[in-house]
């Protein structure tokens, strides 16, 4: 058992591959069965795990344009913005009640 690194310089990616030998009675020699493990990540040099079947890409959902999730939060910020004005009113009137009620 064998850990080899293959470079593709289509994609520029450096793949891993845990590599078992064995020998193949028919063909009357050594052979090598690979099994991928994953990638090399350039920057850190870690290997990032893969099912070697681009599984991933076709499951992940489409990413939202910038605009629809501006448009999202300006409206939770001002649906927040509506409920703290309601709790600054009732809070205001429940000062000027308990301001008039310590004067009496």
């Amino acid at each position: 058992m064998a850990i080899i690194k293959q470079f593709d310089k289509r994609s520029g990616i450096t793949y891993v591959y845990d590599s078992k030998s064995y020998y193949d009675k028919e063909k009357k020699c050594s052979r090598a069965k690979r099994t991928l493990i994953g990638k090399i990540d350039p920057d850190t040099g870690e290997i990032i795990p893969t099912d070697g079947r681009n599984k991933g890409a076709k499951s992940k959902p489409l990413i939202p344009s910038p605009e629809i999730d501006m448009a999202k939060r300006i409206k939770e910020l001002e649906d927040e913005n509506r409920q703290l004005n309601l709790q600054i009113t009732a809070l205001r009137k429940e000062l000027a009640r308990v301001k008039g009620s310590s004067r009496k």
